[in-house]
């Protein structure tokens, strides 16, 4: 299916903007794009309060709705490592709290090349258990956690959750994989497929790799490409939200397809003419079909 109106729309404006590919430009020129895209999306719903407590070993924002708390969802943000930051991704933290019931708790670990693999891995990580520590505090009661994230957000999630396994705990409710980043082979059918070189190419991948593990030895370790891990069974429950006109569909539909065989519960939805990046452009169309997904995906966890 044809890439929709919406999404076309969106890349002709940026188009015309005269901006160069990510592939094309500075990391500190990258992330200038955040911010613009943010202001599309306005403040968010309103929430009981967001805090950022000083004694976070990474900082993070949390996000508390109005009500008892249900969860607790710690969000990794994406930007392939490279680009990111706390108020591009608070609309959509807002937005997960008030929909979910849940506190959010969007994770700041450190960029690349500024901090090249494995710190991204290691501050996720950091953030997990300093969160499984405060539950009570966060959330005025133990309640259920779920990891989450996008893109490379969703690499961390899968990295974390597979680590909280092998460490035995924190014990986790689910994790929510966003077209998530499961491996460094960039040469999958969806990769070089033209109609999905879109925001985010082929290019920008190398790009984006290059930048946060240049040498190659180390992409193929489980921690960058989680897909690559030996044993995915005895993970909680996944949520697997893909696109049609994305490079990581193949490999987000290949992690899914190893977790399900591994025993592990797999809900999985690809959604009809998205691009990568989809999810967090709230303006689109499509981003209200992945968020319902997400959100029930998240009620089923937190029940299960």
């Amino acid at each position: 299916m044809a890439l929709d109106e919406a999404s076309t729309a969106l890349l002709t404006q940026l188009g015309e903007s005269g901006l160069p590919p990510i592939s094309d430009m500075t990391p500190e020129q990258a992330r200038s794009l955040g911010p613009a895209l943010a202001e599309m999306y306005g403040p968010g719903p309103d929430v009981e309060h967001v805090v950022e407590p000083a004694e976070a070993p990474v900082p993070v924002r949390v996000i508390v709705p109005g009500g008892t708390p249900r969860g607790v969802v710690v969000y990794y943000h994406g930007g392939g490592w490279v680009i990111g930051a706390l108020d591009e991704v608070e609309t959509l933290g807002r937005t997960l709290a008030v929909r979910t019931g849940c506190v959010v708790v969007l994770v700041d670990y450190r960029l690349a090349p500024e901090h090249r693999y494995p710190t991204a891995v290691d501050d996720a990580w950091a953030a997990l258990r300093w969160v499984d520590e405060h539950v009570e505090t966060l959330a005025g009661a133990r309640v259920p956690v779920i990891v989450a994230g996008d893109s490379a957000g969703g690499n961390l999630a899968a990295v974390v959750a597979r680590r909280a396994r092998d460490a035995g705990g924190p014990a986790l409710a689910g994790q929510v994989l966003v077209y998530p980043v499961t491996d460094a082979n960039v040469d999958r059918p969806s990769y070089v497929d033209p109609a999905n070189q879109l925001l985010v190419s082929r290019a920008a991948m190398i790009w984006f790799w290059g930048h946060y593990a240049p040498d190659p030895a180390q992409r193929g370790e489980p921690d960058a490409s989680p897909l690559r891990a030996e044993d995915l069974g005895g993970l909680p429950p996944a949520a697997v939200l893909l696109a049609e006109h994305d490079p990581l569909r193949d490999e987000g539909q290949a992690y899914a397809d190893r977790l399900s065989e591994a025993g592990t519960s797999v809900a999985t939805l690809l959604v009809p003419a998205q691009m990568h990046g989809f999810f967090t452009l709230l303006t689109l169309p499509g981003a209200a079909v992945g968020m319902d997904f997400v959100v029930e995906q998240i009620a089923k966890q937190l029940t299960s």
